[in-house]
């Protein structure tokens, strides 16, 4: 087992993440066939042009996506970002899509990364991941809120309920208290419960609430 899960959705021109979202395109600014024309003979480069909502691939949400008053991705202290202590809920044989407060009861909370490995990133990609997917509940949103976490992630298609007729109570909780949201991850399942540190940082975009990241984790031991 390596010592250094990646636990982040490969980005392609395709990819739609959310249904009703849409997928980045790439087109070329300067190609490699064009390069001679700018550059010296045997120098080459290529340079592409991504156009992309921010809720493509695993991303990470600041408290600007919901507030406009919140924090954007360029205000984010790394600290709250970077090795974190991670959590790891495994529920990938949940009878119920609602992940509540039991989850989480007995476990030391504060200041980790919570990671909810529900065995959904299964179906990432395919029609399949937009129905009926796991999902934080309100209950267990204000457990982890009082309990002091710093992050939230979750292997899903949204960490609130989907088909809640448009509310997110889960996103306004946890952003509120300045708790990031990290959705869409995968390989939750390679990571232990306890003994790794979690990351996923976003580029510095000012005005500006959710984009990618690479997001991986770094096992205290490996198994």
């Amino acid at each position: 087992m390596p010592r250094i899960i990646d636990l982040s959705h490969t980005i392609t021109v395709d990819l739609v993440t959310y249904p009703g979202l849409p997928a980045p395109t790439i087109t070329p600014f300067l190609s490699r066939e064009d390069s001679p024309a700018r550059y010296a003979p045997g120098t080459e480069f290529t340079m592409d042009i991504i156009t992309m909502i921010g809720n493509t691939g695993t991303y990470l949400d600041s408290p600007f996506h919901c507030f406009a008053g919140g924090i954007d991705l360029a205000g984010l202290d790394l600290d709250s970002l970077v090795g974190l202590r991670a959590e790891v809920v495994h529920l990938p044989n949940a009878h119920e899509r609602g992940v509540t407060a039991s989850a989480f009861r007995g476990r030391d909370l504060a200041g980790s990364a919570v990671l909810l490995h529900t065995g959904w990133d299964r179906h990432f990609g395919t029609p399949r991941y937009g129905d009926d997917a796991p999902y934080l509940t309100q209950e267990g949103a204000q457990f982890l809120v009082d309990a002091g976490v710093s992050l939230v992630g979750i292997d899903s298609l949204n960490v609130d309920d989907k088909d809640s007729s448009g509310e997110r109570p889960v996103h306004a909780l946890l952003l509120g208290a300045g708790i990031h949201i990290v959705e869409h991850l995968t390989n939750l399942g390679k990571l232990p419960a306890r003994g790794a540190r979690f990351t996923a940082v976003a580029p510095k975009i000012a005005n500006f609430g959710t984009f990618p990241v690479r997001a991986f984790a770094e096992l205290d031991q490996p198994r």
